[in-house]
């Protein structure tokens, strides 16, 4: 898809642009029949890890002809199964992976429309490649941010222009999302209707258990705060907002509210409940089961009382009978619309309802001090595992021991879980080599498993949760000689993420507008990423966390508040770039979003900048200095110093020496003049080991 001309790339655009190459082509990928292995030729191979869904489909359309599924009794024309839970959580457990089940595809996004002679899987440019590799050919492949593919609606009316409906579960869809649904279907004469009972869970019958694991409390001197005052403080801004209790449906705002957190959704610390609060107590709606182990019912009885308080518990099912009968207490009760699903909206009387957005989610999106000072700690640590483990994998390499994407998927993940305070992963590790590091958010499995050589580059994307923070690192390393090609991109990235790091601007400049310092290097030549370059990170919680986004075409918040950056935020800063069939770069670090004090315009503006605090070496040999600015070369060399004094000391405490000679390395001194690497005497690493030795 690209080539090396005169030593800037060439960009065929084919799938990934918005301009085809023929006519032809462009109605295949328009209409989702633009497929792999998918024509009518005989003995055509198919990719390894497609899942055959033939009967999966034929059980679900005969459940779509039988009446006794939805409440007035009508047949079903089409049904749509998205990816999320009915907590809206991205990552779901097994148990509620009912996209991957009907469809193959286990990526993280996704919505698929099933009638009677169609199944359209509509997923993001992260998952395209992948998406195509799993869904079997009974699927059609709509490319979402590819501007003449058809949304859900418009194909919709293409297929059927008189009409029909359209069932879903509500528990599954936002408050939100479904009036936007049924907004945009009823513009093409279709309906959307609620089904009593979900129709993949009905033949779903091998379906996985659901985790049950203990909650626990988090301790004050990881949230800075207690519960309590968080409690208070809430129920200030809602009695703001007129309006006498409210209904927290998302998990990583409960464990936060509460400073409880728990094992029930896989990489995220999260505890499965509802919550209800009001201007005297607080309801959890929680498996009671899970409180008893580390006594955490008994801890928060008894830290209410302390405050005055008061808080009850009961069962997870009892939600809905809960908040109908609690309701004839209040006039108006403050209602998410992002989070809470329409399931949960519909067990308010509707002029009770006040569709607001949780404060909850500003609260938790700034870090008190405490907070950040244990994400930066957890940081360093955190660098100290990825360095140690490089120097493994780098001695692997050298002795000749093969190895494959799952045995580096197993060894990082083991690294990580050994660190103090680690609770283990923060989302699935990605370890894509070659190809497969051209599809963003490519996950190995046994089918698609491949070796790691030396003509290819290795995308790692990783990250730890820890009791003081949560991690979430990429690197892009190389272990042979790298192709003049592999270089501009990866150096390419480099630059569009050090502009963006050291990037100073107005508090009041929109997140949309930031985003484009990371890609205007690859934009110069005509490249770019299908993905955002930023999401928000969490304090031992979800390592995507609202509302912090950075893409230069995302719409514009119905939320303005969401749309700007505040000191203590975190986020991520993640430039790439994916040549398909070849190769794949990513290089992420987390960053800190800091006031500049001593910054103020004439007119008072306040000033805004960044603090990197993933501290791991890039990979030299796949830089071409003579791309950088010297003030670029410049930040490389300080954010290698702070790499030599911070996580060279935390090395050394752990007595990692070979992940600290290989960091040391790996973090040599550019020369400002951009031609080549100062070669460092190993009698000054010596010195320098010994140095930080007695810090």
């Amino acid at each position: 898809m690209g080539g090396v001309v005169n030593g800037v790339f060439v960009v065929l655009l084919v799938i990934n642009s918005c301009s085809p190459t023929t006519t032809e082509l462009r109605e295949q990928i328009r209409s989702g029949e633009f497929r792999r292995a998918c024509s009518t030729s005989v003995n055509i191979v198919q990719p390894p890890n497609r899942v055959n869904t033939t009967q999966k489909l034929a059980d679900l359309r005969n459940l779509m002809l039988n009446t006794s599924f939805t409440r007035d009794q009508r047949l079903l024309d089409a049904y749509i199964v998205p990816s999320q839970d009915e907590h809206q959580n991205e990552f779901v457990e097994d148990y509620d992976k009912r996209l991957q089940f009907i469809s193959g595809f286990s990526g993280s996004y996704g919505y698929a429309v099933i009638t009677a002679k169609s199944a359209i899987l509509w997923t993001d440019g992260r998952y395209h490649l992948q998406a195509d590799n799993e869904t079997d050919c009974n699927w059609k492949l709509m490319r979402q941010h590819i501007y003449y593919v058809p949304n859900i609606s418009q194909w919709l009316r293409e297929s059927r222009p008189q009409g029909g409906v359209i069932g879903a579960d509500p528990k599954l869809f936002s408050q939100s999302k479904w009036e936007e649904f049924s907004v945009s279907l009823r513009d093409v004469k279709w309906e959307l209707i609620e089904i009593q009972t979900d129709l993949i869970d009905v033949i779903w019958t091998n379906r996985p258990a659901r985790r049950n694991k203990n909650a626990f409390i988090l301790d004050e001197k990881y949230t800075g705060r207690k519960w309590t005052r968080k409690i208070h403080n809430l129920r200030k801004t809602v009695q703001k907002l007129q309006a006498d209790a409210i209904v927290v449906t998302s998990l990583d705002e409960i464990g936060w509210l509460l400073n409880i957190r728990g094992r029930d959704i896989p990489s995220s610390p999260l505890v499965r409940s509802y919550l209800l609060l009001d201007m005297e107590r607080v309801w959890l709606y929680v498996n009671q089961s899970q409180l008893e182990a580390n006594h955490v019912a008994e801890s928060l009885t008894n830290s209410a009382k302390e405050a005055n308080q008061l808080i009850e518990f009961f069962d997870y099912e009892q939600i809905c009978t809960g908040l109908a009968s609690r309701a004839q207490l209040y006039s108006r009760i403050l209602l998410p619309p992002e989070s809470t699903s329409r399931r949960i909206a519909q067990c308010v009387p509707p002029r009770k309802r006040l569709f607001v957005q949780s404060p909850i989610i500003l609260f938790k999106a700034r870090k008190n001090p405490i907070e950040i000072k244990g994400m930066h700690h957890a940081h360093v640590r955190d660098a100290a595992s990825m360095c140690e483990f490089f120097a493994y994998l780098d001695k692997m390499f050298k002795e000749g021991l093969p190895f494959t994407e799952l045995d580096i998927v197993k060894v990082v993940d083991e690294f990580r879980f050994e660190q103090l305070n680690s609770l283990g992963n923060s989302f699935p590790t990605i370890a894509a080599y070659g190809a497969n590091g051209a599809m963003p958010h490519y996950v190995p499995m046994g089918s698609t498993n491949v070796m790691v050589g030396n003509d290819s580059t290795l995308v790692l994307d990783s990250g730890g949760q820890y009791f003081d923070g949560t991690t979430d690192i990429t690197r892009t390393v190389h272990f042979g000689t790298p192709t003049k090609e592999q270089k501009e991109a990866y150096t390419r990235v480099l630059i569009g993420q050090i502009q963006l790091s050291m990037l100073t601007f107005p508090a009041y400049l929109k997140t949309s507008a930031i985003d484009v310092m990371a890609r205007a290097p690859l934009w110069e030549v005509g490249l770019d990423y299908d993905h955002g370059t930023s999401h928000g990170v969490g304090s031992f919680l979800n390592v995507h966390e609202a509302p912090i986004s950075l893409h230069f075409n995302n719409p514009s918040s119905t939320f303005p508040e969401n749309d700007i950056l505040k000191p203590g935020y975190f986020l991520s800063n993640e430039p790439g770039y994916y040549q398909e069939n070849d190769f794949g770069i990513r290089l992420e670090n987390v960053m800190e979003v800091i006031d500049k004090k001593w910054l103020r315009s004439i007119h008072g503006t306040s000033y805004l900048g960044f603090k990197t605090v993933t501290l791991v070496p890039y990979e030299p040999k796949l830089i071409d200095l003579s791309l950088l600015s010297r003030h670029q070369i410049q930040w490389l060399n300080q954010y290698n110093d702070r790499i030599r004094i911070h996580v060279g000391a935390e090395l050394k405490k752990q007595n990692f020496t070979k992940g600290f000679f290989w960091m040391m390395e790996q973090t040599k001194h550019f020369p400002e003049n951009g031609n080549k690497y100062h070669k460092i005497h190993p009698i000054v690493v010596i010195l320098a080991a010994i140095l930080i030795s007695w810090m």
